[in-house]
C-alpha cells in the first residue's frame, strides 16, 4: 500500500486540497470498518501526504456518525506520523473573531456517544493525555500561520476546545458555562481524533477555523447561514495555504514527539496472555511492543 508520513483531515468546507499533485485515490479497509471516504494520496511541497474528508466529500456524516477509529487507523496503515486536523469551530471569546485561526492546546470532553479508544476486548491501555496536542507539531502549525501574514486572520496560539456531541448547537446556558470555564472555541469532532491519534502514536494538532460566535454572543441572532457558509469557504482557502506551508516546514525538519512512544508505558495487560484475536486486530499498534 502507498505510504505518506503526513496526514490531513479536512473538516466542514475543506473537502479537498487543490494543491495536491500526482493524486491517487485509495480505498482503505481497517479492523474498525471503512473510513469516512477514500483517502487521497498526493504530493504537497514535494512530500507525500494523505488527505481525508472527515464528513465525506459530500458532507454526508453527522459528527456522531463519524468512524473515528477507522479514520485514524487508516492513517496509521498509510504510515502517517504527523496528523493535521482542520475543523470549523464557534468562538467562545470575543477576541477570537470569525475567520481567525486557533491552534488549541487543551480539550474539554462533552461528547456522549463516541468510542474514543482502540483498546478493550482483553487488552487494557491508559494513555497519558494531560497534554492532548503535540506541542512541537502545534508550534510548526502556528508558525506557518504567522509566516503567511493572512490579512483577515488573527492567530491565537493555545486555547481550550470544547468538544460537544451535537448535532444541535449549544444552548445559551451551556455556552455561558463553557465561557465560565475559560474555553476558547467549540466544535464537535476533534477530541476523539486526538485520543485515538495518541493511542496510534501519531503526533496530532488542530487547525481550528472560526466561522462565527457561539450563541452567548449578543448579536449571534444576526448571523445567518449565508454568513457562516461564506466564512467556511474563506476559511477553506486560508486553511489550504496554511496546511501547505505547514507541510513544507514539517518535511524540512520533522520534530520529535512524545506521541510517537505513547504506548510504551500505557499497556497494562501482559500481551503474551492477551487474546490472540485482539492482538491480531491491533497488530499495527502493538507490533513494536510484542
Amino acid at each position: 500500500m502507498a505510504q505518506a508520513s503526513i496526514g490531513i483531515i479536512g473538516g466542514s468546507g475543506l473537502y479537498k486540497m487543490d494543491a495536491l499533485k500526482d493524486v491517487e485515490e485509495v480505498q482503505v479497509e481497517t479492523p474498525f470498518g471503512s473510513p469516512s471516504d477514500a483517502l487521497i494520496l498526493g504530493t504537497l511541497e514535494k512530500t507525500r501526504v494523505a488527505f481525508l474528508a472527515r464528513h465525506g466529500r459530500n458532507h454526508t456524516l453527522l459528527p456522531s456518525e463519524l468512524p473515528f477509529r477507522a479514520n485514524i487507523y487508516a492513517m496509521k496503515q498509510l504510515g502517517v506520523e504527523y496528523l493535521i486536523s482542520a475543523s470549523a469551530v464557534g468562538s467562545l471569546k470575543a477576541e477570537a473573531k470569525p475567520l481567525d485561526m486557533v491552534v488549541p492546546d487543551q480539550f474539554i470532553d462533552r461528547t456522549k456517544n463516541r468510542i474514543s479508544t482502540f483498546f478493550g476486548e482483553g487488552i487494557v491501555a491508559h494513555i497519558a493525555f494531560g497534554e492532548p496536542i503535540c506541542q512541537n507539531l502545534a508550534g510548526i502549525l502556528a508558525d506557518a500561520i504567522a509566516s503567511l501574514n493572512l490579512p483577515e486572520v488573527t492567530l491565537h496560539r493555545g486555547g481550550t476546545y470544547v468538544c460537544m456531541e451535537g448535532p444541535a448547537f449549544s444552548t445559551k446556558a451551556e455556552s455561558n458555562l463553557y465561557r465560565s470555564w475559560g474555553a476558547t472555541i467549540i466544535g464537535m469532532t476533534n477530541l476523539p481524533e486526538a485520543k485515538l491519534a495518541r493511542e496510534a502514536e501519531i503526533a496530532y494538532a488542530t487547525l481550528a477555523l472560526v466561522t462565527d460566535y457561539d450563541c452567548w454572543y449578543a448579536e449571534h441572532d444576526t448571523v445567518t447561514v449565508d454568513i457562516v457558509i461564506s466564512n467556511l469557504l474563506r476559511n477553506a482557502v486560508n486553511a489550504q495555504r496554511v496546511i501547505q506551508e505547514t507541510v513544507r516546514q514539517l518535511s524540512e525538519n520533522p520534530p520529535p514527539s512524545e506521541a510517537h512512544s505513547a504506548l510504551q508505558y500505557a499497556i497494562l495487560t501482559q500481551l503474551d496472555k492477551a487474546p490472540a484475536a485482539t492482538k491480531e486486530k491491533l497488530g499495527l499498534l502493538l507490533r513494536k511492543y510484542l
